[in-house]
């Protein structure tokens, strides 16, 4: 059964058919969905899609290109909803040194604020991590993240990087991206990465994997990844989606 762990169908591309998109992931042996919310609307709204969907599971937190506009009472909020019986993680958070709308200083705050709140509620958290590789690691290490660990969220760095990750306890997530021909560095982590690591996830509607690259993407679409990966790794797809279906149940601490 496959886990996608990172999909935004709350996001506005779903609005006219996400009822119908959440059937087709199951009719592909989709299980479980994360749903992550990242500012006040795509919080709602994954928190609704959660309480709807009993395989459905939310995550909440502040995405770093709208850090600017977080406030102190959203860090408050955060943790009261860190309570609820189906959120599973805090994030997605991180640096995102690609759009500048939000300074470098004041997603560091941010950033900072949430991995201490994840680690007063005992949540795992999800990393948003773009063109930020070094102050990424540097923030998680000095804040000792690997205290509730999570996961790098659409991995896009070296395998270096990934092993300093795995070190602090954290989970190495697949999208659409490592299907591209061109993608070397990402099949050239999953290939050497540990299997008790490994996590995939569609990231959806963004990076839809081959051949529907470009398109909106979707939950059914993990399969393309688990498939990819199951390559890479000359593994069965059936261990793969096995394998990281148990790796996201135990991180999320779901039964």
């Amino acid at each position: 059964m496959l886990f996608d762990t990172h999909a935004h169908l709350n996001a506005d591309q779903f609005e006219e058919d996400v009822a119908d998109v959440i059937r087709r992931a199951q009719v592909e042996g989709v299980s479980n969905i994360v749903v992550v919310g990242f500012d006040e609307k795509t919080i709602k709204g994954a928190l609704r899609l959660a309480e709807e969907y009993d395989f459905i599971y939310a995550a909440v937190g502040w995405h770093p290109v709208d850090a600017i506009d977080m406030k102190d009472e959203h860090i408050a909020w955060l943790e009261e909803l860190a309570s609820h019986p189906k959120v599973v993680a805090l994030g997605e958070m991180g640096l995102d040194y690609y759009w500048d709308k939000s300074p470098k200083d004041i997603q560091k705050e941010v950033f900072r604020r949430q991995i201490q709140l994840a680690k007063k509620v005992k949540l795992p958290i999800i990393i948003h991590n773009r063109d930020a590789h070094e102050d990424i690691v540097k923030i998680l290490k000095e804040e000792n993240a690997s205290e509730v660990g999570g996961i790098m969220h659409c991995f896009a760095g070296s395998y270096e990087i990934a092993k300093q990750c795995i070190d602090m306890n954290f989970y190495i997530s697949f999208g659409g991206p490592v299907t591209f021909k061109n993608a070397k560095r990402p099949k050239e982590v999953v290939k050497n990465l540990p299997l008790d690591r490994l996590l995939i996830e569609t990231d959806c509607p963004y990076l839809a994997p081959h051949p529907y690259r470009g398109k909106r993407n979707e939950p059914s679409y993990v399969k393309l990844v688990a498939e990819t990966i199951a390559e890479i790794k000359e593994m069965t797809y059936e261990e793969v989606v096995e394998i990281t279906n148990q790796n996201a149940k135990k991180l999320f601490a779901i039964k």
